[in-house]
């Protein structure tokens, strides 16, 4: 089929509205990544009947599956060359008692206020997250701040109800299908996994041992096994009380080295921003004009014992401590927008590139992580900002480039990805792999465990039209269609 029939034919079978205006696929090339891709269409389902028809079309004529929530990711998941599904529609809520059902297009920021009613939340909390969907936090295995205390997406997912590439409607755990592909995860040795505390890298194969796991293998899939139609997810009673404590630093290396003293308190979020972040915030809180770094700690539970504990073991100075919520809450609204702090650094023909951005290792060896990154950043000439969740071990590395540096991207990034892994670290802590990481997957993994993957894609996808290139990839896609 040519490209310019995609739409007018796959509007005569679908009752949502389907477009492939020239706008609107301009609009639907672009999402928060540094890549640029146009689609032939683009699909607004309005329920799972269309989702299931589209896939059968797509599928018949061997054209691209993409489906998109927000287009707030960074390394281009939701961007694709042929049907990009927007699921804003599937935007149903439905609440229990320790529990949430949703739609893949529910945006956080609705079920959050929503959840407050209830006094209630769930446990991942992108710092974007008023401005992502279920579905899209399920497809990165998104985490955030206090993952370390509440984990990541794939810890919080209870049920998955999505359609495979096949057009078949699978709901996981309760369906008996895939004892194959499940006896085939049990029985394979050699199948190696970095021991870090979230994981986006790869299938999480990992975690399933049993058909009651497999909905974990959906999370950090990036749409290639299937469209999310609804899930379910776990809910958790807001803390009575919380404290954060603000320490800073004369050095990053100095405040990493604090945080796995800090953790053994069991603090609900630690939280680690350099100089080009904190700059930000001076007019906010007393700090010395020499801060390196900050470092915010929370606790939500056992808080009086916490504050005084902490007071003993930091080697940085204690500048604040607050308990006040709504203070705490304006004070994490700085951590929210340090990628917005950061691309205020960017001055002309320059360009930052989310590529190294995501890196997770054990959380004793991040002093190694920034003499890694030190190392690299001083090699080909390029500036780094970082932020991020160095409770568990996971650091957003903001490299700034000059545009003449282009051709270099792939070299850092394979001489970085290669330091990471030689740590015992992944490559990908929340983000997903999307075009800036896919072909790097097979560095992370092992042959057998890489072999697997490509079963379990195989699997649910036999045809490869849900998001190919994405996970499992042969192709070079870090530089190909990188914006400039």
């Amino acid at each position: 089929m040519k490209p310019s029939q995609v739409g007018p034919s796959l509007s005569r079978i679908v009752k949502c509205t389907v477009s492939w205006d020239a706008q609107i696929r301009n609009l639907y090339s672009v999402d928060a990544s540094s890549y640029v891709v146009k689609p032939q269409v683009v699909a607004f389902p309005r329920n799972e009947s269309d989702i299931v028809k589209i896939i059968k079309f797509a599928r018949k004529y061997g054209i691209p599956v993409t489906p998109r929530g927000a287009g707030v990711g960074l390394v281009g998941s939701a961007l694709g060359r042929g049907i990009i599904l927007d699921m804003r529609h599937l935007d149903e809520i439905r609440l229990g008692d320790d529990h949430v059902k949703v739609g893949s297009g529910v945006f956080k920021g609705r079920l959050d206020k929503i959840l407050q009613t209830r006094n209630r939340f769930i446990g991942p909390d992108p710092s974007i997250g008023p401005h992502c969907t279920i579905g899209g936090m399920i497809g990165t295995n998104a985490s955030g701040i206090h993952s370390l205390k509440y984990g990541s997406t794939i810890d919080n997912l209870i049920q998955v109800r999505m359609v495979d590439g096949s057009g078949t409607v699978i709901n996981f755990p309760g369906n008996r299908d895939f004892k194959k592909i499940i006896n085939k995860i049990r029985s394979s040795e050699d199948v190696s996994f970095p021991k870090v505390s979230k994981n986006s890298c790869g299938y999480r194969i990992d975690k399933v041992s049993l058909e009651k796991d497999l909905h974990k293998l959906i999370a950090g899939s990036e749409g290639t096994l299937g469209i999310i139609v609804s899930a379910k997810l776990r809910t958790y009673p807001l803390p009575k009380n919380i404290c954060l404590c603000i320490i800073h630093y004369g050095t990053l290396t100095e405040a990493v080295r604090d945080v796995p003293n800090i953790i053994k308190l069991q603090p609900s979020a630690v939280e680690i921003f350099d100089s080009n972040i904190t700059k930000h915030i001076k007019i906010k809180i007393k700090m010395s004009s020499k801060t390196g770094c900050l470092i915010f700690v929370e606790f939500d539970n056992m808080i009086q014992s916490s504050k005084k504990k902490i007071y003993k073991i930091t080697s940085g100075q204690i500048i604040k401590t607050e308990t006040n919520r709504d203070k705490i809450k304006k004070l994490w609204n700085f951590r929210n927008s340090a990628l917005a702090y950061s691309l205020q650094s960017i001055t002309k023909n320059e360009i930052m590139p989310h590529l190294i951005e995501d890196a997770v290792v054990p959380v004793k060896r991040l002093p190694l992580l920034l003499k890694i990154l030190e190392m690299i950043s001083k090699k080909y000439g390029f500036k780094v900002i970082i932020y991020g969740h160095a409770g568990n071990g996971n650091l957003h590395v903001m490299s700034i480039l000059r545009q003449r540096d282009i051709h270099r991207i792939k070299n850092i990034a394979s001489e970085f990805f290669s330091g990471v892994i030689s740590i015992g670290g992944s490559i990908s802590g929340e983000h997903g792999d999307g075009f800036a990481r896919s072909e790097f997957v097979k560095m992370q993994y092992n042959k057998k465990t890489y072999d697997l993957f490509k079963q379990v894609k195989k699997q649910f996808d036999p045809k490869n039209i849900l998001n190919p290139g994405k996970i499992i990839s042969d192709h070079s896609a870090v530089t190909r269609n990188l914006k400039v």
